[in-house]
């Protein structure tokens, strides 16, 4: 131990001291000066490991006793968690005001710059191929021609006819850090394509033109996904996980600790040199907040605590077949997910969708603390905000029909409406009136102006009038002056694909995948007891006091039974197609916010299905091998249960490999009911292969099946008690049966296909985890044109429709 430096009894000798109820107020904080004094002669790999926790006597009675008490952050409990998450707070309202506030002084003293970003979109361009008319319904015969001109145009055979819809027209903006930005636009005018193609997430298949550059910089120069977080309407979610895991599971792999312990470092070693003392409360919490590769941590109380979901914090999330919490604190849920990592660029698309107006408002002022503070960079589209939460923003843009309409600050927008003769009338919302007065069938009974007759001015018109006003020339007077790279924070853009080390990632994956296992308890231990029952009817039809292996009938009743065996095996994995197949709107989200790759999740859900597969099998085994009548030996047994395993692990990744390509589950279902039934007609015992077509041949070597009907035959065939001579021909009764069917006699087929069992269960699986690499989600939602586009493109075409879909 160095000179000077306290021991860690020394630690808690200074916290008993404040445990005495009648300790005055200066005495107290002379106590706390100790402790800080002594905490931060620690070494640096401990001073960053304990804080000072002060109660109230109250506070106090239900803890430990002590009023001071220096803490372990690495050891926090959930009361504890939450005590500090109050004290930092200083408020039992959902205001992080006074946090931030205290953070931000803390970083001022010693000189320390938080990140900041800025984003700038220059003559923004998206453009879409829609269908028209009656080839844009979704019917069959529309579905299958879809398909076949997509096969044919990427053959580069054949190009489709379609017609391009303008989503956004030439849009420009900045978005600055510190400001609140509000997006308001009606429906159609192209809010979430914005929001989209500002986060890096439009579809590839859109026409994009134009930049978009965060501190100056393109998109091919760091991760724009890591960088921002996009927010949308849709809420998916595991509802099997609490809403606390939710968060902790999001923020460990969003590395929601890993920035803040470096700056803690930095903090800590100034205000030591400085002599500073920070406050105890603010010290603990950010302390806390920087323990990364724990369960919990506090950033996620924190998270909970501002958007007023604590209160559910341990209910799970649930679904329409689960029971859960509501939709409004599920769309909280979903804007807590992407906050609650160190992004600071955050677009959120409708987050007051299920919020009443009160909760709406508390939220937007958290964010706006937020932004104020911490200098984050947000843009919110809301649809009709409250009038309270509309004067939390410091900028507006207005789109309408793809044009910005006006950007600028929030308190001009009026003045610059009243300049094209439209004026607010009273009582009248200004976010209700913004988006009204852009619409034809609306907008006259907005116009003010008694020395002209009312003209309707449309969309196109008022871009152009937006960029000859003021705000219009003051922004791009902004936009004319390039972006000083040189005060680009080194840590504000990432420059690595994800925020944590692959190993961090894989084992929060199974961690994760652990917790839904035992959450999936019933599922798994109903289908064991599916296994025993069905077992048990088996052995009771294929009884051994009736077969007795004398002759090729009685070895064919036998043969019967392991082919029955084999494909029971292999519908029993037919429920991981359904798992999947839910599940994937979750891993698209995730995946496509760089929450973890595909790998760390296919790789974790592959090595706990082994168990389960081996109970399986096992289960089966013993309910069927010795009570059918099967072959006594130990050894034979064994390998017995090893065929199973590997026969359940390639059923696993067929059905894994199904769902995870289609995407659908009335698809994926439709494909496997025809993969089986092919696999099956080829395996080798519905024909034998020497009775099959030269033509099929190929599908008899390719089909599982095969393998695992040869592998099971030998190993029950070769077994002694077959060895007796056959009353047809020279060879054996075992033999005979063998040839019978064209199967192999040698005891190395039975090694050949376990192998070739496991190499299609790898092979599959591969195969998986390409397909949730790089697939995309299907298309759910339809993208319904503006009225305005769709109307101009049908009098292009002279014909009589009534709906675009895209």
């Amino acid at each position: 131990m160095e000179m000077g430096e306290p021991s860690l009894f020394e630690l808690e000798i200074y916290s008993f001291a404040g445990s005495g109820g009648e300790t005055s107020s200066a005495a107290r904080d002379d106590e706390d000066e100790l402790i800080l004094e002594a905490i931060a002669r620690l070494p640096s790999e401990k001073r960053d490991r304990y804080a000072v926790l002060r109660r109230t006597p109250s506070e106090a009675q239900l803890g430990n006793g002590q009023l001071t008490e220096t803490i372990d952050l690495h050891k926090l409990k959930k009361t504890d968690r939450e005590l500090l998450v109050k004290k930092a707070l200083a408020t039992n309202s959902q205001d992080n005001f006074k946090l931030l506030s205290a953070i931000k002084s803390r970083l001022d003293r010693v000189g320390i710059e938080v990140t900041t970003v800025e984003v700038r979109f220059e003559e923004l361009n998206v453009v879409a191929s829609v269908q028209v008319g009656s080839r844009a319904l979704p019917t069959l015969v529309n579905a299958a021609r879809d398909a076949v001109e997509g096969l044919l145009t990427n053959l580069r055979i054949y190009k489709p006819k379609k017609h391009s819809l303008t989503i956004l027209s030439g849009v420009s903006g900045i978005l600055k850090p510190g400001r609140m930005a509000l997006l308001l636009g009606p429906p159609g005018s192209g809010k979430s394509t914005l929001l989209k193609a500002l986060a890096g997430k439009l579809d590839k298949n859109l026409k994009v033109t134009g930049s978009v550059l965060y501190n100056g910089q393109n998109f091919d120069k760091f991760y724009v996904r890591r960088t921002s977080a996009y927010i949308s309407q849709i809420d998916n979610h595991i509802a099997e996980l609490t809403v606390r895991e939710t968060l902790d599971f999001a923020g460990r792999w969003q590395g929601q600790s890993e920035d803040l312990a470096d700056m803690m470092k930095d903090l800590i070693r100034l205000e030591k040199e400085r002599n500073i003392h920070p406050s105890p409360e603010i010290d603990a919490f950010m302390k806390a907040a920087s323990v990364h590769g724990k369960k919990h941590n506090v950033a996620t109380d924190y998270i909970l605590r501002v958007l007023g979901i604590d209160v559910c914090a341990d209910t799970l999330v649930g679904n329409d077949m689960l029971r859960g919490i509501s939709g409004g604190q599920k769309k909280r849920v979903t804007t807590g997910e992407m906050i609650v990592g160190p992004r600071k660029t955050l677009f959120m698309d409708e987050v007051s969708t299920g919020l009443d107006s009160s909760t709406t408002y508390q939220v937007i002022k958290c964010l706006r603390n937020f932004v104020h503070l911490r200098e984050g960079t947000v843009l919110v589209a809301l649809l009709q905000p409250p009038p309270e939460t509309f004067d939390l923003f410091d900028d507006l843009i207005l789109l309408s029909e793809g044009h910005v309409v006006y950007q600028g600050p929030r308190a001009q927008v009026l003045e610059f409406f009243e300049s094209l003769g439209f004026k607010l009338p009273p009582r009248k919302g200004v976010a209700d009136f913004l988006q009204e007065v852009t619409s034809k069938k609306d907008q006259g009974q907005y116009w003010a102006d008694p020395s002209k007759p009312y003209v309707f001015i449309s969309a196109l018109e008022m871009a152009q009038a937006f960029k000859s006003s003021e705000c219009g020339r003051s922004l791009a007077s902004s936009m004319s002056v390039p972006y000083d790279k040189t005060k680009c924070h080194p840590k504000a853009l990432p420059k690595t694909k994800y925020a944590a080390s692959r190993w961090e990632l894989l084992k929060t994956c199974f961690a994760r995948e652990i917790l839904l296992l035992s959450r999936h308890q019933f599922l798994y231990v109903f289908k064991t007891c599916q296994v025993a029952l069905i077992g048990l009817v088996t052995c009771t039809i294929f009884t051994r006091t009736k077969l007795h292996p004398e002759s090729e009938i009685q070895g064919n009743l036998y043969l019967s039974c392991l082919f029955f065996g084999l494909v029971f095996m292999l519908f029993n994995g037919a429920a991981e197609m359904s798992l999947l197949t839910f599940r994937l709107p979750v891993f698209y989200k995730q995946r496509d916010n760089m929450f973890h790759p595909a790998w760390a999740w296919s790789l974790a859900s592959f090595t706990l299905s082994v168990p389960y597969s081996f109970v399986q099998a096992v289960v089966w085994s013993v309910a069927v091998y010795y009570s059918v009548g099967f072959a006594p030996g130990i050894w034979r047994f064994f390998r017995f249960i090893l065929l199973l395993f590997a026969v359940h692990q390639m059923a696993l990744g067929i059905f894994r490999t199904l769902a995870s390509i289609t995407r659908d589950i009335v698809t994926a279902y439709t494909f496997a009911s025809a993969a089986l039934l092919i696999t099956f007609l080829s395996g080798g015992f519905v024909i034998p292969k020497a009775m099959m077509k030269p033509w099929w041949e190929w599908a008899f070597w390719v089909s599982p099946l095969t393998y695992a009907q040869r592998a099971i035959s030998v190993n029950e065939f070769t077994a002694d008690r077959w060895m007796k001579r056959s009353a047809i021909g020279n060879d054996t009764v075992g033999h005979n049966i063998l040839h019978n069917y064209s199967l192999p006699t040698d005891d190395d087929s039975y090694w050949i296909g376990v192998g070739v069992l496991f190499l299609y269960a790898l092979f599959f699986n591969i195969i998986v985890t390409l397909a949730l690499a790089f697939l995309h989600p299907l298309e759910t939602a339809q993208a319904i044109a503006p009225i305005d586009a769709a109307e101009e493109i049908n009098r292009n075409r002279d014909e009589d429709t009534s709906s675009i879909w895209q």
